[in-house]
């Protein structure tokens, strides 16, 4: 089905901040289990395997309204130096994602581009339940018990909760 160029364009750019965020999870997670932090190594794994699986959707939806995915570019990353500022990093990424959406959301309701929206306001849901509330979540752990103790607590185990 031809789709409109416009939404196949935001579409592209949503895709690269989607590739994006799955690099930077990933450098994450690798840190995070290099210093000794399994249960936040593991959770990072996990938001890696969610990006994946949102940059799947939207490469399968360019490619069901005839248009070419964009899998090569990236925006730059941003690693972080520590535990407080790599989540902090995370989080701003999150937020760049979320609102890209909700403008590519608007944009396919201007377009009539029903299905696609769908799509997003299912990415959006979990870029904001899971995704964004988890790192506020544990950012507000660090404020609330300090960095030293919530470090502590992400050392070993299955995965952060």
């Amino acid at each position: 089905m031809q789709g409109s160029k416009k939404i196949i364009d935001l579409l592209n750019k949503q895709l690269t901040l989607e590739l994006t965020s799955m690099d930077q999870y990933l450098a994450h997670s690798k840190i995070y289990e290099d210093w000794g932090l399994e249960k936040l190594g593991q959770k990072l794994a996990h938001e890696f395997d969610e990006e994946l699986d949102h940059a799947k959707a939207i490469i399968e939806r360019i490619l069901f309204l005839e248009g070419q995915p964009d899998t090569a570019s990236r925006e730059a990353i941003h690693v972080g130096d520590n535990v407080q500022q790599m989540l902090e990093n995370d989080l701003a990424a999150e937020m760049t994602v979320a609102a890209s959406l909700v403008n590519l959301i608007t944009e396919c309701e201007k377009e009539k581009d029903y299905v696609t929206r769908e799509i997003l306001e299912t990415l959006l849901d979990d870029t904001e339940t899971d995704h964004i509330y988890w790192l506020e979540q544990h950012l507000g752990l660090i404020k609330l018990i300090g960095l030293q103790n919530y470090i502590q607590s992400q050392m070993n185990g299955d995965a952060a909760t």
